[in-house]
Protein backbone atom coordinates (compact mmCIF):
# COMPACT_ATOMS: atom_id res chain seq x y z
CA UNK A 1 0.00 0.00 0.00
CA UNK A 2 2.70 2.41 1.04
CA UNK A 3 4.17 1.40 -2.47
CA UNK A 4 1.25 2.36 -4.23
CA UNK A 5 0.68 5.95 -2.63
CA UNK A 6 4.05 6.22 -3.35
CA UNK A 7 3.87 6.20 -6.97
CA UNK A 8 0.48 7.85 -6.96
CA UNK A 9 2.30 10.69 -5.26
CA UNK A 10 5.24 10.86 -8.02
CA UNK A 11 2.50 10.81 -10.64
CA UNK A 12 0.73 13.95 -9.05
CA UNK A 13 4.02 15.72 -8.96
CA UNK A 14 5.01 14.94 -12.28
CA UNK A 15 1.23 15.91 -13.83
CA UNK A 16 1.03 19.26 -11.63
CA UNK A 17 4.50 20.47 -13.30
CA UNK A 18 3.07 19.47 -16.53
CA UNK A 19 -0.15 21.24 -15.88
CA UNK A 20 1.35 24.40 -14.57
CA UNK A 21 2.50 26.08 -17.77
CA UNK A 22 -0.94 25.20 -19.09
CA UNK A 23 -2.71 27.17 -16.36
CA UNK A 24 -0.69 29.98 -16.42
CA UNK A 25 -0.57 32.05 -19.67
CA UNK A 26 3.34 33.46 -19.96
CA UNK A 27 5.60 34.97 -22.42
CA UNK A 28 7.70 32.23 -22.72
CA UNK A 29 4.80 29.79 -24.01
CA UNK A 30 3.66 28.96 -27.51
CA UNK A 31 0.20 27.17 -26.95
CA UNK A 32 -0.16 27.26 -30.60
CA UNK A 33 2.66 25.04 -31.52
CA UNK A 34 2.63 23.10 -34.22
CA UNK A 35 2.22 19.32 -33.03
CA UNK A 36 5.24 18.04 -35.20
CA UNK A 37 7.62 20.63 -33.10
CA UNK A 38 6.00 17.72 -30.20
CA UNK A 39 7.57 15.10 -32.39
CA UNK A 40 4.34 13.54 -33.08
CA UNK A 41 4.37 14.05 -36.73
CA UNK A 42 7.89 12.19 -36.96
CA UNK A 43 6.75 9.97 -39.85
CA UNK A 44 5.57 13.35 -42.06
CA UNK A 45 9.15 14.61 -40.87
CA UNK A 46 11.00 11.76 -42.27
CA UNK A 47 9.27 11.75 -45.70
CA UNK A 48 9.50 15.74 -46.35
CA UNK A 49 12.09 16.86 -48.66
CA UNK A 50 15.15 18.72 -47.53
CA UNK A 51 15.41 21.90 -48.82
CA UNK A 52 17.46 24.49 -48.15
CA UNK A 53 15.55 27.91 -48.09
CA UNK A 54 12.24 27.27 -46.32
CA UNK A 55 9.63 30.40 -45.61
CA UNK A 56 8.15 28.52 -42.50
CA UNK A 57 10.48 28.74 -39.40
CA UNK A 58 10.66 26.03 -37.03
CA UNK A 59 9.22 28.54 -34.39
CA UNK A 60 5.61 28.47 -36.80
CA UNK A 61 6.27 32.07 -38.27
CA UNK A 62 6.70 32.99 -42.07
CA UNK A 63 10.57 34.50 -42.58
CA UNK A 64 10.19 37.42 -45.17
CA UNK A 65 13.78 38.01 -45.67
CA UNK A 66 13.68 33.93 -46.83
CA UNK A 67 10.40 34.54 -48.70
CA UNK A 68 12.00 37.67 -50.46
CA UNK A 69 15.28 35.38 -51.41
CA UNK A 70 13.25 33.22 -53.34
CA UNK A 71 11.04 34.97 -55.28
CA UNK A 72 14.62 36.64 -56.59
CA UNK A 73 14.79 36.11 -60.66
CA UNK A 74 17.82 36.24 -62.23
CA UNK A 75 18.69 38.92 -64.75
CA UNK A 76 20.85 36.45 -66.95
CA UNK A 77 19.03 35.72 -69.98
CA UNK A 78 20.06 32.69 -71.90
CA UNK A 79 23.34 32.95 -73.52
CA UNK A 80 27.13 32.64 -72.53
CA UNK A 81 26.18 34.16 -69.28
CA UNK A 82 23.92 31.20 -68.57
CA UNK A 83 25.98 28.59 -69.36
CA UNK A 84 29.03 30.21 -67.57
CA UNK A 85 26.78 30.71 -64.56
CA UNK A 86 25.21 27.23 -65.06
CA UNK A 87 28.87 25.64 -64.82
CA UNK A 88 30.20 27.29 -62.00
CA UNK A 89 27.14 26.84 -59.80
CA UNK A 90 27.34 23.23 -60.40
CA UNK A 91 30.67 23.10 -59.04
CA UNK A 92 30.06 25.08 -56.06
CA UNK A 93 31.01 23.49 -52.87
CA UNK A 94 27.90 25.40 -50.64
CA UNK A 95 30.25 25.30 -47.65
CA UNK A 96 27.46 28.71 -46.70
CA UNK A 97 24.68 26.03 -46.81
CA UNK A 98 25.91 23.68 -44.15
CA UNK A 99 26.20 27.03 -41.98
CA UNK A 100 22.53 27.41 -42.71
CA UNK A 101 21.74 23.76 -42.01
CA UNK A 102 23.31 24.16 -38.65
CA UNK A 103 21.33 27.27 -38.00
CA UNK A 104 17.84 25.24 -38.54
CA UNK A 105 18.41 22.65 -36.89
CA UNK A 106 19.21 24.94 -33.90
CA UNK A 107 16.05 26.54 -34.34
CA UNK A 108 14.36 23.46 -34.77
CA UNK A 109 15.67 22.87 -31.11
CA UNK A 110 14.81 25.87 -29.63
CA UNK A 111 11.39 26.06 -31.15
CA UNK A 112 10.55 23.66 -28.51
CA UNK A 113 12.04 24.99 -25.43
CA UNK A 114 8.86 26.17 -23.68
CA UNK A 115 8.15 22.58 -22.83
CA UNK A 116 9.32 21.36 -19.02
CA UNK A 117 12.66 19.89 -18.96
CA UNK A 118 13.17 16.61 -17.60
CA UNK A 119 16.78 15.55 -15.86
CA UNK A 120 18.21 13.14 -13.38
CA UNK A 121 19.42 13.68 -9.98
CA UNK A 122 22.01 11.85 -8.03
CA UNK A 123 22.68 12.62 -4.71
CA UNK A 124 24.77 11.16 -1.29
CA UNK A 125 23.30 11.48 1.25
CA UNK A 126 25.33 11.84 5.08
CA UNK A 127 24.39 8.06 5.95
CA UNK A 128 26.65 7.42 2.55
CA UNK A 129 23.27 6.57 0.99
CA UNK A 130 22.70 7.05 -3.35
CA UNK A 131 19.37 8.46 -3.53
CA UNK A 132 18.50 8.91 -7.48
CA UNK A 133 15.46 10.43 -9.22
CA UNK A 134 13.99 12.55 -11.59
CA UNK A 135 13.59 16.28 -11.78
CA UNK A 136 11.03 18.19 -13.81
CA UNK A 137 11.28 21.53 -14.17
CA UNK A 138 9.09 24.29 -16.37
CA UNK A 139 9.45 27.84 -16.56
CA UNK A 140 6.10 29.84 -15.73
CA UNK A 141 7.46 33.08 -16.09
CA UNK A 142 10.70 34.63 -17.53
CA UNK A 143 10.19 38.07 -18.36
CA UNK A 144 10.32 36.67 -22.05
CA UNK A 145 13.48 34.93 -21.97
CA UNK A 146 12.16 31.48 -23.76
CA UNK A 147 10.63 33.30 -26.40
CA UNK A 148 13.54 35.87 -27.32
CA UNK A 149 15.63 32.34 -27.87
CA UNK A 150 13.28 31.27 -29.91
CA UNK A 151 13.53 34.93 -32.06
CA UNK A 152 17.46 34.80 -31.60
CA UNK A 153 17.30 31.31 -34.03
CA UNK A 154 14.77 31.84 -36.33
CA UNK A 155 16.74 35.25 -37.09
CA UNK A 156 19.82 33.17 -37.22
CA UNK A 157 18.45 31.19 -39.65
CA UNK A 158 18.03 34.49 -42.09
CA UNK A 159 21.41 35.15 -41.29
CA UNK A 160 22.41 31.99 -42.73
CA UNK A 161 20.10 32.24 -45.51
CA UNK A 162 21.38 35.58 -46.74
CA UNK A 163 24.93 34.51 -46.41
CA UNK A 164 24.32 31.73 -48.53
CA UNK A 165 22.71 33.89 -51.01
CA UNK A 166 25.71 36.22 -51.00
CA UNK A 167 27.90 33.49 -51.36
CA UNK A 168 25.93 32.07 -54.48
CA UNK A 169 25.88 35.16 -56.20
CA UNK A 170 29.29 36.09 -54.88
CA UNK A 171 30.09 32.94 -56.99
CA UNK A 172 28.68 33.13 -60.27
CA UNK A 173 30.52 36.52 -60.21
CA UNK A 174 33.68 35.33 -60.02
CA UNK A 175 33.09 33.06 -62.90
CA UNK A 176 31.55 35.76 -64.96
CA UNK A 177 34.37 38.00 -64.02
CA UNK A 178 37.06 35.14 -65.07
CA UNK A 179 35.22 34.84 -68.27
CA UNK A 180 35.59 38.32 -69.01
CA UNK A 181 38.35 38.72 -68.41
CA UNK A 182 39.25 35.89 -71.10
CA UNK A 183 37.25 37.12 -73.63
CA UNK A 184 38.21 40.84 -73.44
CA UNK A 185 42.28 39.81 -73.78
CA UNK A 186 41.04 37.29 -76.42
CA UNK A 187 39.28 40.47 -78.46
CA UNK A 188 42.33 42.59 -77.90
CA UNK A 189 44.44 39.74 -79.29
CA UNK A 190 42.24 39.52 -82.37
CA UNK A 191 42.52 43.03 -82.95
CA UNK A 192 46.42 42.88 -83.14
CA UNK A 193 46.08 39.53 -85.44
CA UNK A 194 44.10 40.84 -87.98
CA UNK A 195 46.81 43.93 -88.29
CA UNK A 196 49.60 41.58 -87.85
CA UNK A 197 50.00 41.17 -91.81
CA UNK A 198 49.37 44.46 -92.76
CA UNK A 199 52.88 45.37 -90.34
CA UNK A 200 54.50 42.21 -91.51
CA UNK A 201 53.86 43.68 -95.31
CA UNK A 202 55.16 47.39 -93.85
CA UNK A 203 58.65 45.45 -92.59
CA UNK A 204 59.01 43.46 -95.85
CA UNK A 205 58.54 47.10 -97.84
CA UNK A 206 61.08 49.01 -95.23
CA UNK A 207 64.20 45.54 -95.46
CA UNK A 208 63.78 46.24 -99.71
CA UNK A 209 64.12 49.90 -99.45
CA UNK A 210 66.89 49.62 -97.24
CA UNK A 211 68.73 46.84 -99.81
CA UNK A 212 68.23 48.85 -102.55
CA UNK A 213 69.82 52.21 -100.42
CA UNK A 214 66.69 54.18 -100.82
CA UNK A 215 66.10 54.13 -97.13
CA UNK A 216 68.08 53.84 -94.09
CA UNK A 217 68.31 51.15 -91.63
CA UNK A 218 66.94 53.34 -88.98
CA UNK A 219 63.41 53.76 -90.05
CA UNK A 220 63.53 49.65 -90.81
CA UNK A 221 64.55 49.07 -86.86
CA UNK A 222 61.61 51.45 -85.88
CA UNK A 223 59.12 49.34 -88.29
CA UNK A 224 60.53 46.07 -86.36
CA UNK A 225 60.03 47.91 -83.04
CA UNK A 226 56.53 48.49 -83.68
CA UNK A 227 56.33 44.98 -85.16
CA UNK A 228 57.83 43.07 -82.34
CA UNK A 229 55.67 45.32 -79.55
CA UNK A 230 52.58 44.09 -81.66
CA UNK A 231 53.15 40.55 -81.45
CA UNK A 232 54.47 40.64 -77.70
CA UNK A 233 51.01 42.50 -77.01
CA UNK A 234 49.00 39.49 -78.83
CA UNK A 235 51.22 37.13 -76.76
CA UNK A 236 50.44 38.67 -73.15
CA UNK A 237 46.71 38.71 -74.22
CA UNK A 238 46.60 35.70 -75.14
CA UNK A 239 48.31 34.52 -72.11
CA UNK A 240 46.37 36.35 -70.03
CA UNK A 241 43.13 34.34 -71.37
CA UNK A 242 44.42 31.86 -71.10
CA UNK A 243 44.95 31.65 -67.21
CA UNK A 244 41.65 32.83 -67.04
CA UNK A 245 40.30 30.32 -69.01
CA UNK A 246 42.26 27.63 -66.34
CA UNK A 247 41.18 29.56 -63.94
CA UNK A 248 37.13 29.10 -64.72
CA UNK A 249 37.53 25.50 -65.64
CA UNK A 250 39.05 24.87 -62.15
CA UNK A 251 35.70 26.29 -60.79
CA UNK A 252 33.49 24.62 -63.15
CA UNK A 253 31.77 21.35 -63.60
CA UNK A 254 32.04 21.42 -66.96
CA UNK A 255 33.97 22.90 -69.98
CA UNK A 256 33.78 26.12 -70.67
CA UNK A 257 36.20 27.10 -73.33
CA UNK A 258 33.58 26.63 -76.15
CA UNK A 259 31.51 29.54 -75.00
CA UNK A 260 32.00 33.06 -76.26
CA UNK A 261 30.52 36.15 -76.65
CA UNK A 262 28.35 38.98 -73.99
CA UNK A 263 24.42 38.41 -73.11
CA UNK A 264 22.23 41.42 -72.44
CA UNK A 265 21.01 41.49 -68.60
CA UNK A 266 16.99 42.48 -68.05
CA UNK A 267 16.16 45.60 -66.98
CA UNK A 268 14.78 44.78 -63.25
CA UNK A 269 17.11 45.49 -60.69
CA UNK A 270 14.86 46.86 -57.82
CA UNK A 271 15.77 44.14 -55.63
CA UNK A 272 17.29 45.31 -52.27
CA UNK A 273 21.03 44.56 -51.95
CA UNK A 274 21.72 41.97 -49.93
CA UNK A 275 24.22 43.57 -47.82
CA UNK A 276 21.02 45.21 -46.27
CA UNK A 277 18.77 42.04 -46.08
CA UNK A 278 21.42 40.66 -43.91
CA UNK A 279 21.83 43.80 -42.05
CA UNK A 280 18.28 43.40 -40.95
CA UNK A 281 18.48 40.14 -40.12
CA UNK A 282 21.25 40.41 -37.88
CA UNK A 283 19.79 43.44 -35.85
CA UNK A 284 16.45 40.86 -35.04
CA UNK A 285 19.41 39.11 -34.03
CA UNK A 286 21.31 41.15 -31.70
CA UNK A 287 17.56 42.21 -30.67
CA UNK A 288 16.45 38.96 -29.39
CA UNK A 289 20.01 38.84 -28.00
CA UNK A 290 19.49 42.03 -25.58
CA UNK A 291 16.08 40.27 -24.47
CA UNK A 292 17.58 37.19 -23.32
CA UNK A 293 20.75 38.96 -21.77
CA UNK A 294 17.80 41.34 -20.07
CA UNK A 295 15.85 38.93 -18.69
CA UNK A 296 18.63 37.46 -17.04
CA UNK A 297 18.71 40.15 -15.19
CA UNK A 298 15.05 39.87 -14.08
CA UNK A 299 13.47 38.00 -11.91
CA UNK A 300 11.78 34.34 -13.23
CA UNK A 301 9.67 31.95 -11.75
CA UNK A 302 10.03 28.48 -11.82
CA UNK A 303 7.85 25.51 -10.95
CA UNK A 304 10.05 22.10 -10.39
CA UNK A 305 9.36 18.82 -8.86
CA UNK A 306 11.36 15.71 -7.76
CA UNK A 307 10.27 12.18 -7.72
CA UNK A 308 12.53 10.83 -5.55
CA UNK A 309 11.38 9.80 -1.89
CA UNK A 310 7.89 10.35 -2.40
CA UNK A 311 8.14 13.17 -4.59
CA UNK A 312 8.33 16.48 -3.73
CA UNK A 313 7.53 20.22 -5.71
CA UNK A 314 7.64 23.94 -5.45
CA UNK A 315 7.85 27.37 -7.03
CA UNK A 316 11.01 29.08 -7.42
CA UNK A 317 12.31 32.63 -7.45
CA UNK A 318 15.28 34.08 -8.83
CA UNK A 319 17.34 36.02 -11.81
CA UNK A 320 20.01 33.92 -14.07
CA UNK A 321 22.82 36.72 -13.80
CA UNK A 322 21.73 37.68 -10.44
CA UNK A 323 20.53 41.39 -8.99
CA UNK A 324 23.64 43.41 -8.18
CA UNK A 325 24.43 47.06 -7.79
CA UNK A 326 25.30 46.98 -11.23
CA UNK A 327 21.66 46.29 -12.27
CA UNK A 328 20.92 49.76 -13.80
CA UNK A 329 23.76 49.94 -15.76
CA UNK A 330 23.87 46.47 -16.94
CA UNK A 331 19.55 47.22 -18.55
CA UNK A 332 20.72 50.43 -19.91
CA UNK A 333 23.67 48.58 -21.88
CA UNK A 334 21.15 46.24 -23.10
CA UNK A 335 19.04 49.47 -24.43
CA UNK A 336 22.05 50.55 -26.27
CA UNK A 337 22.62 47.57 -27.81
CA UNK A 338 19.13 47.34 -29.65
CA UNK A 339 19.73 50.91 -30.38
CA UNK A 340 22.79 50.05 -32.02
CA UNK A 341 21.29 46.83 -33.90
CA UNK A 342 19.08 49.77 -35.86
CA UNK A 343 22.11 51.64 -36.69
CA UNK A 344 23.90 49.13 -38.14
CA UNK A 345 21.16 48.69 -40.46
CA UNK A 346 21.27 52.63 -41.21
CA UNK A 347 25.11 52.59 -41.83
CA UNK A 348 24.84 49.55 -43.92
CA UNK A 349 21.97 50.91 -46.17
CA UNK A 350 24.03 54.13 -46.70
CA UNK A 351 26.73 52.22 -47.22
CA UNK A 352 25.34 49.84 -50.23
CA UNK A 353 23.46 53.37 -51.64
CA UNK A 354 26.87 54.63 -51.85
CA UNK A 355 28.59 51.54 -53.56
CA UNK A 356 25.25 51.77 -56.13
CA UNK A 357 26.13 55.41 -57.28
CA UNK A 358 29.49 54.88 -57.26
CA UNK A 359 28.98 52.03 -60.22
CA UNK A 360 26.24 53.41 -61.76
CA UNK A 361 28.74 56.52 -62.02
CA UNK A 362 31.37 54.29 -63.41
CA UNK A 363 28.81 52.63 -66.07
CA UNK A 364 28.07 55.54 -67.21
CA UNK A 365 31.77 57.18 -67.08
CA UNK A 366 31.94 53.46 -69.08
CA UNK A 367 29.49 53.46 -71.54
CA UNK A 368 30.75 57.35 -72.83
CA UNK A 369 34.43 56.17 -73.14
CA UNK A 370 32.86 53.13 -75.15
CA UNK A 371 30.91 55.23 -77.19
CA UNK A 372 34.01 57.78 -77.85
CA UNK A 373 36.47 54.81 -78.50
CA UNK A 374 34.84 53.79 -81.47
CA UNK A 375 34.66 56.95 -83.03
CA UNK A 376 37.97 57.20 -82.34
CA UNK A 377 39.32 54.06 -83.94
CA UNK A 378 36.70 54.58 -86.75
CA UNK A 379 38.60 58.37 -87.48
CA UNK A 380 41.98 56.45 -86.87
CA UNK A 381 40.84 53.97 -89.89
CA UNK A 382 39.76 56.97 -91.92
CA UNK A 383 43.19 58.29 -91.43
CA UNK A 384 45.37 55.57 -92.34
CA UNK A 385 43.36 54.88 -95.35
CA UNK A 386 44.51 58.79 -96.49
CA UNK A 387 47.89 58.00 -95.24
CA UNK A 388 48.07 54.95 -96.73
CA UNK A 389 46.84 56.20 -99.81
CA UNK A 390 49.52 58.82 -100.32
CA UNK A 391 52.24 56.33 -98.60
CA UNK A 392 51.42 54.38 -101.95
CA UNK A 393 51.34 57.86 -103.95
CA UNK A 394 55.01 58.44 -102.89
CA UNK A 395 53.73 61.67 -100.45
CA UNK A 396 54.34 59.87 -97.20
CA UNK A 397 56.77 57.35 -96.25
CA UNK A 398 56.45 54.17 -95.01
CA UNK A 399 57.43 55.09 -91.18
CA UNK A 400 55.08 57.59 -91.44
CA UNK A 401 52.08 55.15 -92.43
CA UNK A 402 53.70 52.67 -89.58
CA UNK A 403 52.84 55.51 -86.98
CA UNK A 404 49.34 56.41 -88.05
CA UNK A 405 48.79 52.28 -88.88
CA UNK A 406 49.72 51.42 -84.68
CA UNK A 407 48.07 54.45 -83.56
CA UNK A 408 44.65 52.49 -85.23
CA UNK A 409 45.39 49.34 -83.64
CA UNK A 410 45.76 51.07 -80.19
CA UNK A 411 42.56 52.66 -80.39
CA UNK A 412 40.68 49.75 -81.38
CA UNK A 413 42.17 47.50 -78.63
CA UNK A 414 40.78 50.18 -76.33
CA UNK A 415 37.18 49.93 -77.93
CA UNK A 416 37.34 46.26 -78.24
CA UNK A 417 38.13 46.09 -74.16
CA UNK A 418 35.69 49.00 -73.21
CA UNK A 419 33.12 46.51 -74.12
CA UNK A 420 34.03 44.12 -71.68
CA UNK A 421 34.37 47.13 -69.26
CA UNK A 422 31.03 47.91 -69.61
CA UNK A 423 29.76 44.30 -69.19
CA UNK A 424 31.64 43.67 -65.71
CA UNK A 425 30.07 46.86 -64.05
CA UNK A 426 26.84 45.79 -65.06
CA UNK A 427 27.43 42.43 -63.51
CA UNK A 428 28.47 44.40 -60.04
CA UNK A 429 25.58 45.82 -59.89
CA UNK A 430 23.58 43.01 -60.64
CA UNK A 431 25.79 40.73 -57.81
CA UNK A 432 25.14 43.79 -54.75
CA UNK A 433 21.36 43.17 -55.60
CA UNK A 434 21.67 39.73 -55.30
CA UNK A 435 19.76 39.23 -58.44
CA UNK A 436 22.51 36.63 -60.86
CA UNK A 437 20.55 33.36 -59.62
CA UNK A 438 17.39 32.25 -59.37
CA UNK A 439 15.99 32.00 -55.57
CA UNK A 440 15.07 28.73 -56.14
CA UNK A 441 18.58 27.98 -57.22
CA UNK A 442 20.28 28.98 -54.22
Amino acid sequence: MKEGRANLSRAAVLLAVFALPACLPTDGLNLDAPLSMLGGDKAANASAPAQTLEVEQANGTQSEIINGLLNRRSVLQSGPYQDVASAVLAANSRAAEADLRAAKLRSQARANNWLPTLGPTVSLTSLGDVVTGLVVDAVLFDNGRKRAERDYAAADVEVAAVTLAQDTNDRVLQGLELYLTAQQALARAEVNKAAMSKMERFEYIMSERVRGGVSGRVDLQIVQQKLNQMRADMASDQEAAAAALSELSAMSASPVTGISGVSSLTTDLTAQPLSVMKAEAEATRAVAEATVARAGFLPSLTASGNLADGGSGGLTVGAANGIGFGLGANLEAIEQQRAAAQARVGQVQEDANRRLRALEGELTSLRRQEAQAQTLAAQAAANYDIFAEQQRAGQRTVPEAVGIFETKVRTEREAAALRYDVARVDLKIAALKGVLVNGDQI
